[in-house]
């Protein structure tokens, strides 16, 4: 490196925040990509997501997160814990809060974010100002700004791509001078057929209302490259209860099969390769609060 050049920066960039603001939607956006699975229902994102945006002067090593929430099942022990260790790895926080929030901070936020990392850069990332007056958005800037705990302030929309040059600008001049951590030619570290359990998922949060969707999980069985590059994929639906069973297949299957249908097509969009899936439904009693379910399909974090 000259005297003349920037030193190349690379660290982990955490975005936590409360349920449904908009932390997969920014992931998605930041990096061009569909990575995080997206919806309107609050808390789909149940683990880590790391998504690496590489430019020519930095590498952004992204955690997407679930939401912050007070936890009442095993579960959702999980998905805190899995917020909590993003934080700890981060280089940086990213707080992405509401436009419409206003001025309030929940104590939720406060005693996991804030108070616990005091030494750590906290940016807040005021999202959603599309959906607001402009004049609405300066005087909720200026009260968080006298609440004197974060380093920098940036409204941005994350669905609309508003004001994200000026975050990444942002994020690098608080990220470490260090080489690379991954590749530049990947844009995740997860293997593929953990995205094709989320986009399964994903159309499950889609298509299916009140708790059903929030006692499913996916668990892919076989994920093999077969004749003509085609890959086969055996997934099993696991649910709590019969009922649920019931709703998830349908009258003569058709749920299931819509269910199916779709996710194919959203999972050869992301690999890039035909797909031959097929889907099965089993019931795990109050799976959602045994720690060796939860270990067995990957929410390890308890």
């Amino acid at each position: 490196m000259t005297e003349n050049q920037t030193p190349y920066r690379s660290g982990y960039v955490a975005i936590v925040g409360e349920p449904n603001v908009g932390k997969s939607t920014l992931l998605n956006s930041l990096l061009q990509q569909k990575l995080s699975i997206v919806t309107t229902k609050p808390q789909t994102t149940r683990q880590r997501v790391r998504g690496i945006l590489s430019e020519s002067d930095a590498q952004i090593v992204f955690l997407d997160t679930p939401g912050l929430l007070e936890p009442k099942y095993l579960l959702q022990q999980s998905m805190v814990r899995s917020a909590e260790i993003a934080l700890s790895d981060a280089d940086v926080i990213l707080l992405l809060i509401e436009v419409s929030t206003g001025t309030e901070l929940r104590s939720i936020i406060a005693e996991r974010v804030i108070n616990r990392f005091p030494t750590k850069p906290i940016l807040l990332i005021v999202n959603k100002i599309d959906t607001v007056p402009k004049l609405h958005i300066l005087p909720i800037i200026d009260s968080m700004n006298r609440l004197d705990v974060f380093r920098e302030i940036v409204p941005i929309s994350a669905s609309k791509g508003l004001n994200l040059d000026d975050l990444i600008r942002t994020i690098k001049s608080y990220l470490p001078v260090h080489p690379p951590l991954y590749p530049d030619d990947i844009v995740s570290d997860h293997p593929e057929r953990f995205f094709a359990a989320e986009l399964i998922r994903e159309e499950i949060f889609q298509r299916f209302r009140d708790e059903v969707p929030y006692s499913t999980a996916v668990e892919i069985r076989d994920y093999t490259e077969r004749e003509h590059g085609k890959i086969f994929i055996s997934a099993d639906i696991i649910v709590e209860r019969s009922s649920q069973k019931a709703i998830l297949i349908g009258r003569k299957g058709e749920a299931l099969k819509k269910v199916g249908s779709a996710a194919r097509l959203q999972i050869e969009s992301f690999i890039g390769r035909e797909v031959y899936l097929e889907l099965f439904v089993k019931i795990a009693e109050r799976w959602r609060k045994k720690r060796e379910w939860l270990q067995r399909l990957g929410y390890g974090d308890t």
